[in-house]
């Protein structure tokens, strides 16, 4: 079921800024900021993004790449 959101005082060189853009990408101002607060939504917050990155398994080295650095600039001598 759709909700109603309702945004109040909204400076006036906000809202035409939004009004611009929206009229650029060819869609009302209410179109554009429901695509908007959707890729906000879809975005994970920061708080959320370092949980995800702590719950991974450390990743595994398969190469020391200061070896493999030294061992290229030997090859080029």
């Amino acid at each position: 079921m759709a909700r109603t959101l309702q945004i109040r005082n909204v400076p006036s060189d906000v809202h035409r800024t939004l009004k611009v853009r929206a009229a650029q990408a060819g869609m009302s101002l209410s179109e554009y900021l429901l695509h908007e607060i959707e890729v906000i939504a879809r975005r994970p917050t920061i708080n959320e993004l370092i949980a995800r990155i702590q719950a991974r398994e450390p990743a595994a080295r398969r190469l020391d790449s200061a070896k493999a650095v030294r061992a290229e600039r030997e090859a080029r001598r």
